[in-house]
């Protein structure tokens, strides 16, 4: 994409009133016709540090309206519901693009807008359905176009981003824009990832201490499916790729591995390093000793091999996800940029909001994996309502393409993502500052599969393990039975705290806690639902597998039939609670819970339950 030039004159030009410039030189909206698209009130914790930079570069993204997309969901609707004809039916990439595909009018009155600014139609790059376009231009110009400011916020965790609280559109462009970012997300994405999670000085000392944890050693721990389900005592402290076959009854050899792949999303420079996975596999995966995963960058993403940037989201993803995979081939795509911007001008940093970014790139991949685990999210409420539509409505599109999404549910309990009881604000960004249970996008969003974490075995639900109610998305039919029975047992409890008319999370549960990953050259334990997530990305991946071998499709979306035919073969989790918000968060009971969703899997239950379907 050409980046615009635009000088100090014209942009002065610009931004004069309409009325004192001559007409060649005024917008087509003429910069007077402009109403309120958005405004937010900042979510605690921010505060506005400076005026931004004017001749600074900024990447907006427009999402235009999509007239079609409840047909979208009602072919998604079917195509996932296993009793339905069309079940396994899997859209087209052309086919989700026309469905998606804004009105002519929105792309034209659109275009004449940009035109009216100075921007060409090379200077903008649109996604494949053209309901999404991005470009670049000095923020002061996007000021003038959205007839806002913008500022340097700072976090009180000392970081930084350029964001506006309000911005306006032409009165004329309103019902064609569904919305423009980066303006009011304040989002961090946080990687879901478990550095906190050495959770005790006690445990975190008698795992790394333990013989069992000697590189020599290493792949004793939990030794293969043992008698009658059976699970190594030792998988109490460590967590290794053997010690999931065991819990999960992973017996199962790979038969149609040319046929998918499975992916590993990765934003805020997190590196997955393959020289780590090599020492991973030597001593966890001998026979997947030398084979490595296939790379995409997006947007101009790295994927730094030094073993001094090498990420430990990123390592434990794919260790888990490809190491319990394998030979299923594995992709890991690098989303560049992050959030924060850097108060030193002379080293401002890109302020994209990567799920838009990715999924425009995602758009047009060709024969995406049919699985993709993500562990990175943040509180619902610091993402706009209008952009968790226009991202959730994204996931939906690649869903009906037969790719089954999988997000981790969290680290924070009831509470915002932030694993630390004691610091959580758990207050609503509504201008009531009242205490609200915070729930994680985008695990919210109803076209994913949210995934809690567990620990020990037996299992019970681990204390971290998101879970709650969106405040945002309502809940979807396929989940409705099982989540209204568990808010018949709950009663009024936590009454006011949480939407019990939302989108309910996780879907399902897996361990979280004590893995044993290999990152920065050495071997360290780690959690959270970061890892519960891969670990059930790989298990739908080999289900894939026997699907596939016997002619059939791959799952899809997965949570119509998880809710509706798939419960026999997963695990309910009955003990544990999530708390957060200064209280005890929900418990695990029978059935659906707000701490480990349906349970976690039993693979061959799983399987035969699901290569019995069409």
């Amino acid at each position: 994409m050409r980046i615009p030039i635009f000088t100090a004159a014209s942009l002065a030009l610009a931004v004069l009133p309409c009325l004192a410039v001559p007409s060649y030189y005024v917008s087509r909206d003429n910069g007077c016709e402009h109403q309120v698209k958005e405004s937010i009130t900042p979510p605690h914790g921010w505060t506005k540090y400076a005026a931004a930079p004017p001749y600074h570069t900024i990447t907006l993204r427009i999402a235009l309206s999509q007239p079609h997309f409840s047909t979208l969901e009602q072919h998604l609707a079917e195509i996932s519901d296993p009793d339905h004809p069309r079940y396994g039916a899997h859209l087209s990439a052309e086919e989700v693009d026309a469905l998606a595909a804004p009105h002519s009018d929105s792309i034209r009155l659109v275009d004449e807008w940009l035109a009216g600014h100075g921007l060409k139609d090379s200077d903008i790059a649109r996604s494949s359905s053209k309901d999404s376009l991005s470009f670049t231009v000095p923020v002061k110009l996007a000021e003038q176009m959205l007839d806002t400011e913008y500022n340097v916020w700072r976090h009180d965790d000392d970081e930084y981003i350029l964001r506006t609280t309000r911005y306006s559109l032409p009165a004329k462009l309103h019902a064609h824009i569904e919305l423009v970012q980066p303006t009011t997300i304040f989002a961090r994405w946080k990687g879901l990832k478990s550095h906190l999670f050495y959770e005790d000085v006690e445990v975190q000392t008698k795992t790394l201490a333990s013989p069992l944890m000697n590189v020599n050693n290493f792949n004793v721990v939990g030794g293969g499916i043992l008698p009658a389900g059976r699970v190594d005592p030792n998988c109490n402290y460590t967590i290794t790729l053997n010690c999931l076959r065991q819990m999960y009854n992973i017996e199962y050899t790979p038969q149609a591995i040319d046929q998918q792949r499975i992916g590993i999303t990765g934003y805020l420079e997190q590196f997955a390093n393959i020289e780590d996975l090599q020492s991973f596999y030597k001593m966890q995966r001998p026979d997947a000793l030398g084979s490595d995963f296939e790379y995409f960058s997006v947007a101009g993403g790295i994927n730094n091999q030094s073993i001094e940037a090498a990420g430990t989201e990123a390592n434990l993803d794919v260790q888990y996800a490809f190491g319990l995979a394998h030979p299923i081939p594995g992709v890991y795509w690098s989303t560049a940029g992050r959030p924060p911007f850097q108060a030193d001008i002379a080293t401002v940093r890109n302020t994209n909001e990567p799920y838009q970014e990715w999924l425009d790139y995602m758009s047009s991949f060709p024969n995406p994996p049919a699985v993709i685990s993500t562990s990175y999210g943040d509180a619902e409420q610091t993402v706009p309502r209008s952009y968790a539509v226009n991202v959730c409505r994204g996931f939906a599109k690649l869903t009906a393409r037969g790719v089954s999404l999988i997000f981790a549910s969290g680290d924070g309990g009831v509470g915002d993502g932030n694993p630390d009881p004691e610091t959580q604000k758990c207050i609503s960004n509504d201008g009531r500052n009242a205490t609200r249970f915070s729930p994680l996008f985008p695990a919210t969003c109803p076209y994913v599969t949210a995934v809690g974490g567990t620990n020990s075995y037996p299992e019970v639900a681990v204390y971290f393990s998101g879970g709650g109610f969106s405040n945002y998305f309502p809940r979807p039919a396929y989940q409705s039975q099982a989540v209204n029975q568990f808010l018949g047992k709950l009663g009024n409890t936590y009454q006011g705290l949480y939407n019990r008319f939302g989108r309910a999370i996780p879907d399902v549960a897996a361990q979280g806690r004590h893995y044993a990953i290999h990152s920065r050259g050495k071997w360290a334990s780690i959690g959270g639902t970061s890892a519960a997530a891969p670990v059930f990305a790989a298990v739908i991946s080999l289900i894939n597998d026997a699907r596939l071998a016997q002619g059939k499709s791959v799952l899809g979306f997965l949570n119509p039939a998880l809710y509706k035919s798939a419960i026999p073969g997963l695990n309910d989790i009955t003990e544990g609670n999530n708390p957060g918000c200064g209280t005890n968060g929900f418990s695990a009971t029978d059935g659906w819970d707000p701490v480990t969703g349906l349970g976690t899997p039993d693979f061959l239950k799983l399987k035969d339950i699901y290569t019995n379907m069409p």
